[in-house]
């Protein structure tokens, strides 16, 4: 996936952070019961925290583009889309069925920490 792919995509990620904790603090404040807005803003913290991860991987890479990098990248993306995504969709009253997905992307943001720690160490260069 080309840099500048990887570069719309943080910066999406990032619009949504602003966006779905707006929404979340303002519009859904009164609509939502106390656990379904504590999953919601949970969702929020971990989207925004993997988006400014995801840019100094970015920026990790134009420095030095490494083998690994890649799939971390892919790795939190997954684990934002799969974490954050089943949790707005639940918070908003999706089926339950949603839940086992849940952990799924937190296992794939942790997967994406531990190929950081493996790609760090092993400082491979990626191929030109």
């Amino acid at each position: 996936m080309p840099s500048r792919l990887l570069w719309l995509v943080a910066a999406l990620s990032g619009l949504g952070v602003v966006v779905l904790g707006a929404w979340g603090a303002h519009g859904l404040a009164d609509r939502l019961d106390a656990r379904a807005l504590n999953a919601w803003h949970t969702g929020v913290r971990y989207q925004a925290w993997h988006t400014l991860a995801f840019m100094m991987i970015l920026i990790w890479r134009e420095v030095v583009a490494l083998k690994g990098q890649r799939i971390v990248l892919m790795l939190w993306g997954a684990g934002v889309v799969l974490f954050s995504g089943s949790l707005y969709l639940l918070a908003l009253g999706g089926p339950a069925l949603l839940g086992p997905i849940t952990p799924l992307g937190g296992l794939a943001m942790m997967a994406g920490w531990a190929m950081l720690a493996v790609t760090a160490l092993r400082r491979r260069p990626e191929p030109s």
